[in-house]
């Protein structure tokens, strides 16, 4: 199994019904990166056994870790919660590879790229999310970077943020730096 085909599997089990549909509606629109390793120079990503990951293994290694985390935010599978947590980890490093994927090096600024398409398709997804959620869901993307995010300010703190924020950063930031353990079959 691919894992392009563990993400899909993970998020149909975990997301509500309309969650999984806005989500495979959202995924035909964004460009096709998953094959593409998550450091395009390998200076960052890089795993113990020395290879870095492409970006469908890194989201499913986020995904992997969150789904038993959630209760920590009190939040349960298949909840408009959950769907607005496992968005945010799925869509987090979409646009990488820039708009359209047509970037030969990762680029700085996809954290703002995702939080702007997010952003621009607000009435949408707000079908599904409250406008909390929604707002939520944004922050996540936008801010996954933490402070090196390209919208952070020098007083940039997690505390201005509901705290998905900051764990969705503290999952990018444990898988970047190899500490998420996933069976690899």
């Amino acid at each position: 199994m691919t894992w392009y085909e563990r993400i899909e599997e993970l998020l149909n089990k975990n997301m509500t019904e309309k969650g999984f549909k806005l989500w495979k509606g959202i995924d035909n629109m964004l460009p096709t990166i998953w094959d593409k390793p998550t450091s395009s120079t390998g200076k960052y990503h890089q795993k113990a056994e020395g290879y870095v990951p492409d970006c469908a293994e890194h989201t499913y290694e986020m995904l992997h870790a969150a789904v038993p985390l959630l209760g920590a935010f009190n939040v349960t599978p298949t909840t408009t919660d959950a769907d607005m947590i496992l968005l945010a980890i799925v869509l987090h490093d979409s646009m990488k590879y820039g708009k359209e994927g047509e970037l030969k090096h990762t680029t700085g600024k996809h954290d703002q790229l995702v939080g702007n398409m997010v952003e621009a398709n607000k009435k949408t997804i707000q079908k599904l999310l409250t406008e909390s959620q929604t707002d939520i869901l944004i922050d996540s993307v936008r801010y996954h970077s933490g402070r090196w995010s390209t919208d952070a300010t020098k007083a940039f703190d997690f505390s201005q943020f509901n705290s998905i924020v900051m764990f969705i950063h503290m999952l990018d930031m444990l898988s970047t730096k190899d500490l998420i353990k996933i069976p690899h079959d």
